[in-house]
């Protein structure tokens, strides 16, 4: 049965943590400003439980668990690279974390493992039953409000992305395809393979019972060859004999693998594949099906590509709007339009200016991002031998080797031919054509010297914030598999990530402030007349901070 937190729970006489603490702990623990503090006020209390309530039966059974808690509980688990173990650990006895999770008396209870693991599994299986991610609603009404408060400019965005591995071995063909039918006959029920012979159910079950990895390095290419054939014939035998099982996951999963590595010729039998032929779509491990294989330069992935937008401000505090996690072989084209869309959301503005690097342009995406100001820090390709400038009517084409120029002539169109396009007539009597394409590439190189270099240069800090997000990660290798739990991921880290910029913008001018005061004490100076304390806007509500200082400047007058 759904149930809301009581965010408003007040600490107990005896079994308050102040009860237990002294000195400078006590302290520390009730400093405003502390991250435990501002955790709380930051993050778990804006989570919104109400987007939660389908996950739970409105009449039926016992009230769930603090929604904002188990919530605040994935984002810390993320946010310092915990194991489970150490997370339970630490909600259990480290008073500042229990302090951020709402948690204000010793004898507050922290949420069995089992209530956490089934929490994350009705929200992993509402996303695939519905389509909605609540986490990644979570994160966006978590950050809206935050812009709100605290007045972040969201004209100006600026965007990147990275590869991240998936939880996976990286197998060989042969591999994916033996791993791939041996999980499907482990979950077969006694009796499913009764329409197949005895030669071919003790030839799955010796196949199953060796180790394709073994196999694979005991074995020259040809065997492999061989095995593969083999190995094809007894997977299509086996699909034909359990199509009962047609509905099951593993069973789908089979036919997808037997599909990109074989096909059936004329004669209804069972050919290989080559290689080139196969997608990088395809399956690339049978434990994590959506994860796709990519190659960006000497990089080669098997996973997810993670894009991330956030704000880019003259402003001292900037925040991630949106982390997109799709397929590794998605292109970051696909990016630019979701990514703009979702920061107008969250941040409430109408978004003016987009900096991106060359990957991001494309034909489509500047019909999308009409009106908006796209500044690319460069181009994808080698840069053309021939440059073109567009002066009124006219189509000049200058050779950047020779330094000669022609005025290109329209040619005549074709029926093959949709699009104008315009040619040259070099020395050699060759014809050299340029379609829209090559004008358009052109125009945008020439609007890419023009720019002011602090324009090219302010894209970079992206590069800090994936930095960030990817700070506990080995290689950029993920902890988990899955699409969507791999966008769980993200959308924690980055609700971690604004945390900590919020955390440093509030107690930044704190800090100068404390290191001012101890310098003008050293140089005897009237802090009657000299000293000015300057607290941002976003804090000055707060009677604590204002209380704080106008203590703090009387005892130092005295």
């Amino acid at each position: 049965m759904f149930k809301k937190t009581n965010k408003q729970q007040q600490a107990d006489m005896f079994t308050g943590a102040s009860s237990v603490l002294q000195g400078k702990f006590l302290k520390k623990f009730h400093d405003h400003n502390g991250w435990h503090n501002l955790f709380r006020t930051q993050v778990y209390a804006r989570i919104d439980e109400e987007s939660y309530r389908p996950l739970f039966d409105d009449t039926m059974g016992a009230p769930n668990a603090s929604i904002s808690l188990l919530v605040g509980m994935m984002i810390l688990k993320e946010a310092y690279g915990w194991s489970d173990h150490q997370l339970f650990e630490q909600c259990g006895f480290n008073l500042l974390v229990r302090s951020a999770l709402g948690l204000v008396n010793l004898t507050d209870k922290v949420p069995a493992e089992s209530t956490y693991y089934l929490f994350r599994k009705r929200v992993y299986e509402h996303r695939k039953k519905t389509g909605q991610d609540l986490l990644q609603k979570t994160f966006a009404g978590i950050t809206s409000g935050q812009i709100k408060d605290f007045e972040v400019n969201g004209g100006s965005i600026r965007m990147d992305s990275t590869l991240l591995g998936s939880n996976v071995a990286y197998y060989s063909r042969y591999e994916i395809i033996h791993r791939t039918l041996t999980l499907f006959y482990r979950s077969l029920k006694p009796g499913a393979l009764a329409m197949m012979g005895d030669k071919e159910r003790k030839q799955l079950e010796e196949i199953c019972g060796t180790d394709a990895q073994k196999t694979v390095y005991r074995s020259t290419s040809k065997d492999i060859l061989d095995r593969l054939q083999t190995l094809g014939m007894l997977v299509y035998k086996v699909l034909q004999a359990c199509k009962g099982y047609a509905s099951q996951g593993h069973y789908q999963l089979l036919q997808r693998v037997f599909d990109e590595h074989y096909k059936i010729d004329g004669n209804q039998q069972v050919q290989l594949r080559a290689r080139e032929e196969i997608s990088s779509e395809s399956v690339q491990s049978p434990d994590d099906p959506d994860c796709t294989y990519r190659r960006k330069g000497e990089q080669k992935v098997k996973g997810y590509s993670l894009n991330v937008t956030e704000t880019s401000g003259d402003q001292q505090l900037n925040l991630i709007t949106n982390a997109r996690v799709e397929k590794a072989n998605v292109s970051d084209v696909s990016f630019v339009g979701p990514a703009i869309e979702a920061s107008r959301l969250v941040t409430g503005q109408c978004v003016e200016k987009v900096y991106a690097d060359g990957a991001y342009q494309s034909p489509e995406n500047e019909g999308y991002c009409e009106g908006i100001d796209m500044v690319f820090t460069g181009m994808q390709g080698p840069i053309p031998r021939y440059d073109i400038q567009v002066t009124g009517q006219e189509l000049l084409v200058s050779d950047t080797q020779t330094g000669e120029t022609w005025t290109a002539q329209k040619a005549k169109k074709t029926k093959r031919s949709k699009e104008d396009r315009y040619y040259i007539i070099t020395k050699e009597n060759k014809k050299v054509y340029f379609g829209p394409s090559a004008i358009r590439s052109a125009l945008l190189r020439k609007e890419l010297q023009e720019r002011p270099e602090y324009e090219l240069h302010r894209r970079n800090n992206v590069e800090a914030t994936i930095f960030q997000l990817v700070w506990h990660l080995r290689n950029k290798k993920s902890k988990y598999r899955t699409l969507f739990k791999q966008q769980m991921w993200a959308s924690c880290r980055c609700l971690w990530v604004n945390f900590v910029r919020i955390l440093n913008y509030v107690t930044e001018p704190l800090r100068k402030t404390s290191h001012s005061v101890q310098k003008g004490l050293k140089n005897g100076w009237n802090f009657k007349k000299r000293v000015q304390f300057s607290i941002p806007a976003p804090i000055l509500p707060s009677k604590n901070i204002a209380l704080f200082f106008w203590g703090f400047y009387i005892k130092i007058s005295a």
